[in-house]
C-alpha cells in the first residue's frame, strides 16, 4: 500500500471511530443549556494529545491505522504503548471524562462508563486473541511487561 493510501485510511479511521465516539456523540449528548466547568478542559486536552500521539504511533511505528480493516502491520510498543497496552482507549476515556466534567453531565458520565465497558470487552475478547495469533511470542513478551490499562490489575 502506498504511503498516501495508508495516510488516507488512517485519517478516515480516525474520523470514523474515535471521532464519532469521543467527539460527535458527546457533543450530541451535551445538556441544553449547558454551563462550562473549566476543570474539564485540561482533562479533555490531555486525552486529545494522547489520542493523537497514539494514532501517530500506529501510523509511523505500526505501519497501519486504528481501523480493524487496516490494522498496524507491526506490534506497536513505542510511546505511550510502553506504559499501557491500550493507551488509545485510555485517551478516548479521558476525552469522555473531559466532556462529562466540562458540561457537568451525568448522561455523559454514563456514556463514558458504557464505552469503557464495551472497550474492555472488545480488548479482552477481540483484540488480545488477534494480537496473540498475529504476533506470537512478541505479543506474549509485551503482554508480560506492560499492563492492559494503566496499572496492573492482576488477582493473586
Amino acid at each position: 500500500m502506498s504511503t498516501s493510501g495508508l495516510f488516507w485510511r488512517a485519517l478516515s479511521a480516525f474520523l470514523l471511530l474515535p471521532g464519532m465516539v469521543a467527539f460527535v456523540v458527546p457533543w450530541l449528548l451535551r445538556p441544553q443549556p449547558f454551563h462550562v466547568n473549566a476543570l474539564g478542559a485540561p482533562i479533555l486536552a490531555i486525552g486529545v494529545a494522547a489520542l493523537l500521539w497514539c494514532v501517530r504511533d500506529f501510523y509511523v511505528a505500526g505501519r497501519g491505522s486504528l481501523a480493524p480493516w487496516s490494522p498496524p502491520k507491526n506490534l506497536v510498543i513505542v510511546g505511550l504503548y510502553r506504559r499501557s497496552r491500550n493507551p488509545m482507549y485510555v485517551a478516548v476515556l479521558l476525552i469522555l471524562a473531559g466532556w462529562a466534567t466540562l458540561f457537568g453531565s451525568r448522561t455523559l458520565w454514563i456514556y463514558a462508563a458504557c464505552v469503557a465497558f464495551a472497550v474492555h470487552l472488545r480488548v479482552v475478547f477481540g483484540e488480545e486473541p488477534w494480537l496473540a495469533k498475529t504476533h506470537g511470542t512478541a505479543w506474549d513478551d509485551y503482554r508480560a511487561r506492560v499492563p492492559r490499562w494503566l496499572i496492573p490489575l492482576r488477582v493473586r
